[in-house]
């Protein structure tokens, strides 16, 4: 349960499908000068060497965000954040999504990050310290039933669990059934892997049952190493904003070229 160490696969393009449509959902939500709450239960260490040798093992960095980079304008407010991570840390970092929405939140919003490996949440620490995020080491799920509904009640929710626990997959339809009914306004996005063994396909169908104007979106690419069985990433969301639909098209066109 605690093994899992996001540093092997940061930058891949999962991270690139994912990390694009939040930074664009919270781009959204920050138009509006009215305050909200960002919840992350399983935020892992938020900042990312892509030199360090745990990446360079995999090699998907290269075959994500530095291979695609140009996808995006500058002006796209996934663009904007690598550009000022780089910036501001080195020309090797990559951002995780807990430092996404630290970058694009405001003074007035309220951010809880829940992470449970040690030495992922030590280091979550000190990449937030410079941000006004309470960080919780505790398993995300009892943080997100605690927290819910929030306050402010406008906000968004990432889900972004690693799936090493087996469970996760019959368990998290009914965690995001209980959220989305304490919380009924958040907009809630679970992440997950496209798997060629199809374990994530029951899952879908118990969330697309009990949410079936939600927004699902999926991109597929070839897997990292021959055999993985990862050939694809998804995003459930309810309570989508106006407009994420038509970003994610925009999104899946550029995957296709691949």
């Amino acid at each position: 349960m605690l093994s899992y160490q996001h540093i092997y696969h940061a930058g891949n393009l999962a991270d690139v499908h994912k990390h694009s449509l939040l930074a664009w959902m919270l781009d959204y939500l920050t138009a509006k000068d009215k305050p909200l709450t960002y919840i992350e239960t399983h935020g892992g260490r938020a900042l990312y060497d892509l030199d360090d040798a745990a990446a360079r093992k995999t090699g998907e960095a290269a075959r994500g965000i530095q291979r695609v980079a140009g996808w995006f304008a500058p002006d796209h407010p996934y663009a904007r954040i690598l550009n000022t991570t780089r910036a501001d840390t080195g020309a090797q970092a990559y951002p995780g999504s807990p430092l996404i929405a630290a970058t694009l939140l405001r003074p007035a919003d309220t951010i809880h990050l829940a992470e449970l490996h040690p030495r992922e949440h030590a280091a979550l620490e000190l990449a937030m310290s410079p941000y006004p995020a309470k960080i919780h080491l505790r398993d995300g799920f009892e943080m997100a039933h605690a927290l819910t509904p929030p306050m402010p009640r406008r906000g968004l929710m990432l889900i972004d669990p690693s799936f090493e626990v087996k469970e996760d997959y019959s368990t998290i339809p009914r965690h995001i059934a209980k959220i989305a009914r304490a919380w009924n306004v958040g907009i809630i996005a679970l992440w997950y892997p496209i798997l060629t063994s199809k374990a994530h396909l029951p899952m879908l169908n118990a969330l697309v049952a009990d949410h079936p104007h939600a927004l699902r979106h999926e991109v597929r690419f070839p897997p990292a190493l021959p055999g993985h069985g990862m050939v694809g990433s998804g995003l459930f969301v309810i309570n989508p904003p106006y407009g994420l639909e038509d970003e994610a098209r925009t999104l899946a066109r550029k995957f296709e070229t691949l």
